[in-house]
């Protein structure tokens, strides 16, 4: 963690980082120090460095949930990912890269408290909320209470990974207060550094409770229904609302089709500003599938067309594990996975937050009796914003009332929360792998043996969590040891009750 730290803090005062000009938070980057710079330079690149984190970091997950699969066509095996066989080599970036944007945010915060800019301190509480219970979602225990105070302690002791979340909500709590009394003229350039709402303080009040109740949702093998209630009633109390339909919170700093400014979903899992595609991930045939067999006809926003289709079949995939082999589709027979309806150009806007993931957290509260409401209204009303948000502006409905295949019907699902689950999952494509693979561990679904590695001799599961990385075992090793051995495979995230 001590050299981590110290990268860190190099790379938040020099703001180089892995971004060229286009990105630079400095109109004078030569110069930049933590005692000249203001929040208002450094929120437009943190929030872009978050939005690319979140979209295109957590790509294994996308594999490992059935979205995705390796192009067998072209590429050999990954044995680390497609076995589960993790070693503390494994996914290094999710911690550094992520310790690295929430010092940015982290410095965000002080300078602002010393400013009196009570917005952006708001704002900078709300993503390191997010930032951290990534962290903790992935490694359970996490460097976080003394994360950045390196005058005294270079080697960062960790906090359980519950009472992070604990600090999470209460510094949630504190940033809609702060929010509730903000005005854009005590807020340096806020409507221009704001990449996110355009200092719509209002919009962030909702992104805010929205990411508590997430927090909230992710506990729920441990909490109680009167529990998660209890917490639930707070946040309706302060009464800035939930994100709702039409209201993804989307970073847009200006990304355009020229080199170094695409927006970084397309960038990676399209076509490069260099011109190169992305030949290597393709559609997963266990979601592809699920869809077509259900009548779900998202699968066509999902997925692009194969450009030399085989037997007119437009939309193949591969089982995720498959070695390869002779014959085996090539990239141009299969579907890329960034189809029209995820992303549409080098110029889109990059997701945050969706508006159907915080419909589909409403619904499950709902359901679960911690938030008033019509939970089935509230279900139909994310699967719409899905469909919506896709592009596909007919079937939903046909979709939610079909009694032939009743895979969507609200009538003919017993379970409810299960789907809600599965809905979830389903619009979740593509969004946010970290994310989908919480869910998979909190609620069971999809099915572990319905995608699990098909590679020959894989006798592991899919894990539960991450292995803390070499550099925190080669430099902050007294605290790292002092977490015990790690076993992917069986040790758990605190909320994990499976």
């Amino acid at each position: 963690m001590k050299k981590i730290l110290f990268i860190i803090l190099i790379g938040a005062l020099s703001l180089n980082g892995c971004s060229d000009a286009f990105f630079d938070i400095n109109k004078s980057p030569n110069n930049a120090t933590e005692d000249n710079m203001t929040p208002s330079l450094i929120l437009p690149r943190a929030l872009h460095r978050f939005a690319d984190k979140s979209a295109t970091g957590y790509r294994i997950y996308l594999h490992w949930m059935g979205y995705w699969a390796r192009c067998a066509g072209g590429y050999g095996p990954n044995t680390d990912e497609e076995s589960y066989q993790l070693t503390s080599s494994f996914m290094t970036a999710s911690w550094s890269d992520m310790y690295d944007i929430l010092k940015d945010f982290d410095v965000i915060e002080k300078k602002a408290l010393e400013r009196n800019e009570t917005g952006y301190l708001a704002i900078a509480k709300i993503m390191k909320s997010i930032g951290f219970m990534q962290l903790v979602d992935q490694y359970n225990n996490v460097p976080y209470s003394k994360a950045f105070n390196l005058s005294e302690y270079m080697l960062t002791p960790y906090d359980k990974g519950q009472d992070v979340y604990n600090a999470l909500i209460a510094d949630l709590e504190e940033a809609d207060v702060l929010l509730q009394e903000a005005l854009e003229e005590n807020n340096l350039d806020i409507k221009t550094a704001d990449i996110l709402f355009g200092g719509d303080f209002a919009k962030w009040r909702k992104l805010g409770n929205t990411q508590r109740l997430r927090l909230l949702i992710h506990q729920t093998g441990l909490l109680s229904n009167a529990e998660l209630k209890t917490e639930v009633d707070k946040i309706v109390a302060n009464g800035g609302g939930f994100l709702g339909a039409g209201e993804t919170a989307n970073v847009q700093p200006g990304y355009a089709s020229d080199v170094n400014k695409q927006n970084p979903f397309w960038n990676t899992y399209n076509t490069n500003d260099a011109g190169g595609l992305d030949n290597f991930n393709r559609a997963n045939n266990y979601f592809l599938n699920l869809l077509k067999d259900n009548g779900d006809i998202r699968y066509t926003r999902f997925f692009a067309k194969a450009t030399a289709p085989v037997g007119g079949v437009e939309y193949a995939g591969f089982d995720f594990g498959i070695e390869s082999q002779a014959g085996q589709l090539t990239s141009t027979q299969s579907s890329m996975v960034s189809g029209p309806g995820i992303i549409s150009g080098a110029s889109d806007p990059l997701w945050l937050f969706t508006s159907f993931e915080s419909l589909f957290l409403q619904a499950e509260a709902i359901q679960r009796g911690a938030l008033a409401g019509n939970a089935r209204n509230v279900y139909e009303a994310a699967v719409k914003e899905s469909f919506n948000w896709l592009g596909v502006p007919d079937g939903a409905e046909d979709y939610l009332t079909n009694t032939e295949k009743t895979f969507a019907n609200w009538d003919e699902n017993s379970d409810k929360l299960l789907l809600i689950a599965r809905q979830k999952y389903i619009a979740m494509y593509g969004i946010n792998g970290l994310e989908t693979y919480t869910d998979y561990r909190r609620t069971g679904f999809p099915d572990t043996e319905d995608i699990l590695s098909v590679r020959a001799g894989v006798t592991n599961s899919i894990p539960k969590r991450l292995i803390y990385p070499v550099e925190e075992y080669q430099y902050n090793a007294a605290n790292a040891t002092a977490e015990g051995t790690i076993d992917p495979q069986k040790a758990t995230v605190f909320w994990d009750a499976n």
